[in-house]
């Protein structure tokens, strides 16, 4: 397996990692958002941080001051601009706004180089976004109301924000995936400061609410972060960003396994479309493809 492909599937982990974060934080209680966000980064930032100095690399924390920018207005800009539209703009559309984000990732990608933008790739990335488009709205026409502007602006920049962090990553691919450490706790600390400025205190109540925030900052709020950053330096980006759109439907399928949700047709068909969008985003990685590409060659 090549080290691209290797990459890939590394960075595709996360995708099922996300898929989690709707079974924990349901089960976390009624944590205010921003708290929430500072404990499972927090908790992910600490013990990434102890497990460098164990193994003696600390020294990947000490990075450029743009690093560091790109790193936490990514981590920390994407949260607080999806919280502000969460508050704003119902659920439904703030979420499927903030599905822009892949479609942008696969656009973004053809402005790096070395990268090529086809038209499969724009036609899997369609495709995709229509599955989860159908899995959001359950199906419903949806009408956008102007008295919402300010919520779907945010959620809109949210998901500009995600897709440009992940695509000018890949132009700091020397910096290791293990400096998201550093950005997780400075996400922590900003989050802490929004909580104070504009939530109440509610904890987790008791061991299983604690261990749902334990397992938030372990995997989609945690080890996510840093399999993300490793798929989309070294990886096919294009190909993560049509997989990203698999997120609502694993998530859709893990909820209705753990008694949240419900199954229909609308998954079904959404699985159905997310899955072909893969296949079609993939198209010159499939094996019978390369197979012909190589007769072409020795030709």
């Amino acid at each position: 397996m090549s080290n691209r492909a290797r990459a890939t599937l590394i960075g595709l982990a996360a995708i099922v990692m996300w898929s989690m974060l709707g079974v924990f934080t349901g089960g976390s209680g009624a944590v205010p958002p921003f708290l929430l966000n500072a404990l499972c980064f927090g908790l992910s930032g600490t013990v990434a941080t102890i497990w460098l100095i164990a193994r003696g690399r600390a020294n990947v924390l000490r990075q450029p001051l743009k690093v560091w920018a790109v790193g936490t207005l990514g981590l920390f800009g994407y949260h607080a601009l999806y919280f502000t539209a969460l508050r704003t703009v119902p659920l439904v559309e703030a979420g499927l706004i903030n599905y822009l984000w892949p479609l942008l990732i696969v656009l973004f990608s053809g402005l790096l180089p070395g990268e090529r933008l086809r038209i499969h790739h724009l036609a899997g990335v369609v495709l995709g976004f229509s599955g989860a488009a159908l899995l959001v709205t359950a199906g419903r026409s949806l009408a956008l109301d102007g008295g919402y502007a300010f919520g779907y602006l945010a959620a809109f920049l949210a998901a500009v924000v995600w897709a440009g962090y992940s695509v000018v990553s890949r132009r700091f691919a020397g910096v290791p995936s293990e400096a998201v450490a550093g950005f997780c706790l400075a996400t922590a600390l900003l989050s802490l400061v929004c909580h104070a400025a504009f939530e109440q205190t509610v904890l987790p109540d008791g061991p299983f609410e604690w261990s749902m925030v334990l397992l938030l900052g372990a995997f989609p709020v945690g080890l996510a972060f840093f399999v993300w950053d490793h798929g989309v330096k070294h990886g096919d980006i294009q190909l993560i960003g049509t997989a990203a759109y698999a997120t609502p439907v694993l998530s859709t399928l893990l909820l209705t396994l753990t008694g949240y949700g419900t199954l229909g047709w609308t998954t079904a068909i959404a699985c159905a479309l997310v899955t072909l969008g893969a296949v079609v985003a993939a198209w010159d990685a499939l094996p019978f493809r390369r197979r012909a590409a190589g007769r072409r060659a020795v030709t």
